[in-house]
């Protein structure tokens, strides 16, 4: 991964997470406004709203869990995210209703914020655990192709092979697999090679 990219995904983690906590807290402060207001009070009102959350935690996180494994989504937990946004979501709602449609409106704001960065970063993780696509590799035409195709393998894998041992692989001289082996280099880092005469 290059620096702009970590960059990217860094800045991208922190600007989700500021707004997941700005919005949780938003919405934990709606969520324990209707429970005090109906009827429940004390060590029960403050950590009724974690039930509501905690579940999309719980259901996003069995949820990523099967996509780092490669297995089918478990229907329970698709279903209990649902119910989980619902529940935020009508929690925030309630909050502003007294207020009209409008202020039922801004209060569902912070659920959805919640819900969408949480759900944003669950995307970003998703996509730093799949590995890279490799080009399916083809035969080579050429000892020259073989050579250049190994060497690529290698810079990959993170154990590029020495000039000598490739020489000796495919039967050729070093100096022949100089070029190639430079050819390769040079793409691997990114310029565009000059014309290799062989």
């Amino acid at each position: 991964m290059s620096g702009a990219e970590r960059a990217i995904r860094w800045s991208t983690v922190a600007a989700v997470a500021a707004v997941a906590l700005i919005a949780g807290w938003v919405s934990y402060l709606h969520a324990y406004e209707v429970v005090r207001a109906h009827g429940e009070a004390g060590m029960v009102a403050r950590l009724y709203p974690g039930t509501i959350d905690g579940l999309i935690y719980a259901a996003s996180m069995a949820l990523l869990d099967a996509a780092r494994r490669g297995v089918p989504a478990p229907a329970l937990a698709r279903w209990l995210l649902a119910a989980g946004i619902g529940a935020t979501l009508f929690a925030n709602v309630l909050a502003g209703a007294r207020s009209g449609p409008l202020g039922a409106a801004v209060a569902a704001w912070p659920a959805f914020a919640l819900v969408g960065s949480y759900e944003l970063l669950m995307v970003i993780i998703r996509g730093a655990t799949r590995p890279a696509r490799v080009a399916p590799a083809r035969a080579p035409g050429s000892v020259a192709d073989a050579v250049k195709m190994a060497y690529r393998a290698s810079l990959a894998a993170g154990a590029p092979l020495s000039q000598r041992a490739m020489a000796r692989r495919f039967g050729i001289s070093r100096r022949r697999v100089a070029p190639l082996a430079a050819e390769v280099t040079a793409e691997y880092n990114g310029h565009v090679p000059a014309a290799a005469g062989i």
